[in-house]
């Protein structure tokens, strides 16, 4: 009797808080704490950026080397892009230079930091260094850069890994190429049983990874299955998969890391990298003779909890999407999909609200 009463006082508040936040979006907020519906995202982002900030961890702990991690990708691409301007400025990344140095300096004698991450920060903070004028922010920093870049032994590698002037020359494929590829590529829900290589998932998963990402923080994992009942079970988890999930011979579960930000301003990152590594992974998948589909993950309590599980994954961490994939089933169909026409999708110069 009481929970029914809370439960009617409850909806009666949410319905008053959003007939309130169509004129003034501040009470959103008290909408949405009532309803519910965004806890997961709040909590998310939340813990995200407490990961990100962990300063209170040991520097060897999983979240204090991923938020470095992180902060040196993002601030190795800012330092990248000031190398790039044209003019260049002769004094530049003055707020974050230190923060940059010292998170180099934290991962680099770790065992599980990135080699890749550490020898193309080597290169552009040697570059900055070299170019920037000395003044007393910048002095300290490369104090702090040399000593602890003494302990670096560099690859036998010649490749600079610094900004540069891009190959111009024409591609080998062509845009009806590209096309056509696009148009082939339809959601393939019926599969042969014939294993997918893992070389050929790997391959698609370099390519994902060439996907652009705001400030190439790159703040996703793909968590492949392709023994057949943990592809069960993960399969039979989101909506999308009602008919055929006892067929899928193998199946991605892209996962997002809100640790990668600092702010919850960058909190629909997860989703737009996310998603831009995904084509690109089923691209990479399709010229391989692999078919594909993506599932949409749907944003329900019980569904999140049981991946969560299933996963082990943190409490900043949320699927994205899942993509099933492998050999096409000859005899099977695929929806027609009509997509909208050019001219529902695109508008050249239109700005109402311009002078």
């Amino acid at each position: 009797m009481l929970q029914a009463l809370r439960t009617r006082v409850r909806t009666r508040l949410a319905q008053w808080a959003h007939r309130r936040a169509l004129k003034n979006p501040r009470f959103g907020g008290l909408y949405f704490l009532l309803d519910g519906s965004f806890d997961r995202e709040f909590s998310s982002v939340l813990h995200g950026r407490s990961a990100h900030a962990s300063t209170a961890e040991s520097p060897t702990s999983p979240a204090r080397t991923d938020a470095d991690a992180f902060t040196l990708r993002r601030n190795t691409h800012r330092i990248e892009k000031g190398l790039l301007m044209r003019p260049r400025r002769p004094v530049f990344a003055l707020e974050y230079i230190e923060e940059t140095v010292a998170a180099f300096a934290t991962i680099l004698p770790l065992e599980t930091s990135d080699p890749d991450l550490i020898l193309w920060a080597v290169d552009v903070l040697d570059e900055y260094f070299r170019v920037v004028d000395a003044v007393s922010p910048v002095d300290a920093a490369h104090e702090t850069y040399r000593t602890a870049r003494a302990t670096f032994v560099r690859p036998d590698d010649p490749t600079r890994r610094i900004p540069y002037h891009r190959e111009t020359a024409p591609l080998s494929i062509d845009i009806d190429e590209l096309a056509a590829l696009a148009h082939r590529r339809r959601s393939v829900r019926w599969f042969t049983d014939q294993a997918v290589p893992r070389d050929a998932i790997d391959r698609a998963l370099e390519v994902a990874l060439q996907s652009p990402s705001a400030c190439n923080r790159q703040p996703y994992v793909f968590h492949i299955f392709d023994d057949p009942e943990l592809v069960q079970a993960v399969g039979v988890i989101p909506m999308g998969t009602k008919g055929y999930a006892q067929n899928i011979p193998a199946i991605a579960v892209l996962v997002g890391r809100q640790r990668a930000y600092f702010n919850e301003r960058d909190r629909h990152l997860i989703y737009i990298d996310g998603a831009l590594a995904a084509m690109s992974f089923m691209y990479g998948l399709e010229v391989q003779g692999i078919a594909s589909c993506p599932i949409n993950w749907p944003d329900i309590a019980n569904r999140e909890t049981r991946m969560a599980r299933l996963l082990g994954l943190a409490t900043d961490e949320r699927p994205v999407m899942l993509i099933a994939f492998g050999y096409p089933d000859p005899e099977g169909t695929v929806a027609f999909s009509q997509k909208k026409p050019l001219s529902k999708a695109r508008t050249y110069n239109v700005a109402p609200g311009a002078s």
